[in-house]
């Protein structure tokens, strides 16, 4: 399952323009602190203006061109959310912030200047008072931005065009197959966005 999410991820962030990086073609009989990190993300042609707002914690696909340059770790475990007890049950979560891990990440840049650290993650409590607890204690832990899972499909089912051949990628072609004969609708695309205004709001 991993695989198949790190599959989704890359595409969500080249399809948004950015270089991406895999940072392991491989799995070790030990991990080292940078096997943690997923992906290396970096965006050649950012938005000039992302200095004037704050990139907000919840990340939508529109908020991509604000950055320049990440690391990006994947949990698509995609069966339950981010609450509190599991984010303290799961502290390897949190090992790519750490100095040694990020340090060998931020010498691959060259620096460690706007290097945002990103989780992309199932979902998040849909409580209002839980979802803020995780919220704070991601942030708490080193984490600058989460992606859902909601919100990476959402966005690749809506942007593939049925018109095109996506030959240089099975996972795309998939969905423009499925998209062709009708098996993602207007209606469940809308259902997407819609779970992705109210999880948005409720940041």
């Amino acid at each position: 399952m991993s695989s198949v999410s790190e599959t989704f991820v890359r595409e969500f962030f080249e399809l948004h323009g950015f270089l991406v990086r895999q940072q392991r073609k491989y799995v070790g009989k030990t991990r080292k602190a940078a096997d943690d990190i997923d992906f290396i993300v970096l965006n050649p042609q950012p938005d000039k203006d992302k200095d004037k707002e704050p990139l907000p914690f919840v990340l939508s696909s529109s908020d991509l061109a604000k950055i320049v340059r990440a690391v990006v770790v994947v949990k698509g475990w995609h069966t339950e959310s981010f609450s509190p007890s599991v984010l303290a049950n799961a502290p390897g979560i949190f090992k790519f912030v750490q100095p040694k891990a990020f340090k060998q990440t931020a010498d691959i840049f060259g620096d460690d200047e706007s290097i945002e650290r990103i989780l992309v993650v199932p979902a998040l409590p849909k409580d209002k008072e839980v979802r803020q607890e995780s919220i704070e204690l991601l942030k708490s832990s080193g984490i600058d931005g989460i992606l859902s899972f909601s919100t990476i499909l959402s966005t690749l089912i809506d942007r593939i065009e049925t018109n095109r051949n996506y030959q240089k990628s099975d996972l795309l072609q998939v969905i423009r197959v499925m998209k062709n004969y009708g098996f993602f609708r207007e209606n469940q695309l809308e259902l997407f966005q819609a779970k992705k205004r109210r999880s948005q709001g409720n940041a």
